[in-house]
């Protein structure tokens, strides 16, 4: 059954991992001909589904996959340890953009500084 609305999706997806970790699987599969992500949340009795063609609702799935690392790995986690999570993600992200950006911009001026070289060269 496809849910609609992903925080319905979020908390059915954490009731069910809580209730039965050891039998719970995820899956996110992207089918780029459609431009469609499906998250798949399931016990092999329940099976929980969401999805979404909306680049804006990647950030939530990264907030799913941090609740299930975090279950995984601790067996417990809070709201606080998800949202601790998504803010480390979120700087990590911006680190990441920042750092792509200042190599652009470097691998510009290498090129620019290249482009006078060839000219004083030539000239």
């Amino acid at each position: 059954m496809y849910i609609e609305d992903f925080e319905s999706f979020f908390q059915q997806a954490e009731e069910l991992f809580r209730a039965r970790p050891l039998e719970t699987r995820y899956c996110i599969k992207y089918r780029n001909c459609e431009g469609k992500l499906v998250l798949k949340v399931t016990d092999d009795r329940t099976c929980l589904q969401f999805k979404t063609d909306q680049q804006a609702d990647l950030r939530k799935l990264e907030r799913l996959n941090n609740l299930f690392f975090a279950l995984t790995a601790t067996g417990d986690a809070t709201a606080e340890d998800v949202e601790m999570a998504d803010k480390a993600a979120a700087a990590a992200s911006a680190a990441q953009a920042q750092q792509a950006a200042q190599t652009a911009s470097g691998q510009g001026s290498k090129q620019q500084d290249k482009s006078k070289s060839k000219a004083r060269r030539k000239g």
